[in-house]
């Protein structure tokens, strides 16, 4: 388990150039283009959407032109918001944590979480998947993604800023189980391989369940 302070402070020191290296990257992600136009289609007229992990805003960005009209998006790192906010000014961001989230019981009818669970360790996951299903109402979607395997990345060095950062794999299995005992239901698990040149090259898991 790494300190939360890490976390913030490695994304409030890279916000200005993770958001100039990501802030496009959907573009070269063909299945992902995919999974968020049928999330957002499923989900259109069932009330607000939350984007947990939402960095500086690519994916809230692309769900409200598909549609949304209700999204927030939410990142543990304050200065992550406020590169979101200048860089998508319609849209709405927060300041929010996932492991303790300030929202209400059911306050929001679906949920995404692109690459922003890959801080915690298992444990912090089941903490993690018991806020987003509280915050949920009954019957609503959450699609997340996560790099598959049994490895933790260690930077002491992220885009040019020193920092103290890990960053987890996953096995399938094991987050299957960890959202059973949570209360989600599977729908759909789908593996892909990276795509060479522009992704880290480790497998890739997409999960969408609901409550």
């Amino acid at each position: 388990m790494q300190p939360t302070k890490n976390i913030i402070d490695c994304y409030n020191k890279t916000a200005i150039s993770y958001a100039e290296k990501y802030i496009d990257e959907l573009k070269d992600k063909h299945l992902d283009i995919i999974l968020l136009k049928t999330f957002a289609e499923k989900n259109r007229y069932k009330g607000k959407m939350i984007d947990l992990g939402c960095g500086p805003g690519q994916t809230s960005r692309f769900l409200a032109d598909c549609g949304i009209t209700e999204i927030t998006g939410v990142d543990i790192s304050p200065i992550m918001i406020e590169v979101a906010k200048k860089i998508n000014p319609s849209l709405q961001f927060e300041t929010a944590d996932m492991l303790k989230l300030q929202y209400d019981d059911k306050s929001f009818s679906s949920a995404i979480a692109f690459y922003s669970i890959v801080h915690f360790d298992y444990d912090q996951l089941k903490t993690a998947f018991t806020e987003i299903k509280r915050i949920l109402k009954n019957d609503s979607q959450f699609l997340f993604s996560f790099h598959i395997g049994d490895t933790i990345v260690h930077l002491d060095n992220f885009l040019e800023m020193n920092v103290d950062i890990d960053f987890y794999f996953f096995d399938v299995d094991r987050i299957i189980n960890i959202l059973n005992e949570t209360g989600f239901k599977i729908i759909d698990v789908i593996e892909r391989h990276p795509y060479a040149e522009v992704e880290y090259p480790s497998k890739r898991a997409y999960m969408l369940v609901r409550c």
